[in-house]
């Protein structure tokens, strides 16, 4: 998952995303339905921290970055989730906080969510 931390975040919001991350039912059963939470799949987790999912573009023609926390907020409330989603069962990996890394990416089948808190 990539990890977008706003300003206005707090422990509230990363209790509130790792648990629904955990539970939410996006993987599909035997019948080929969304019905299984990457728990019952027992599948892993990766994070990615991603400040520029809170650009704000509907303004001229540069995006706008006032909605990301500043770094130190951001890095407490990414290092609060991956400790809350490391509790689970599940094998968790995580980006390098404020790198520049390169990400590959795939998707299986035509499903990308946004949560936001």
């Amino acid at each position: 998952m990539l990890l977008g931390v706003g300003r206005e975040d707090g422990e509230a919001q990363a209790a509130y995303l790792a648990d629904k991350v955990l539970n939410l039912r996006v993987f599909t059963d035997e019948a080929g339905r969304m019905n299984l939470s990457v728990l019952e799949t027992g599948g892993d987790v990766m994070v990615v921290s991603q400040f520029t999912l809170l650009a704000d573009c509907r303004k001229g023609r540069r995006p706008s970055f006032v909605p990301a926390a500043e770094p130190e907020l951001a890095e407490a409330l990414y290092e609060d989730f991956v400790r809350r989603i490391s509790l689970s069962p599940l094998q968790v990996e995580t980006g390098e906080f404020g790198e520049l890394m390169t990400v590959s990416l795939e998707n299986e089948g035509p499903v990308t969510l946004v949560i936001d808190t």
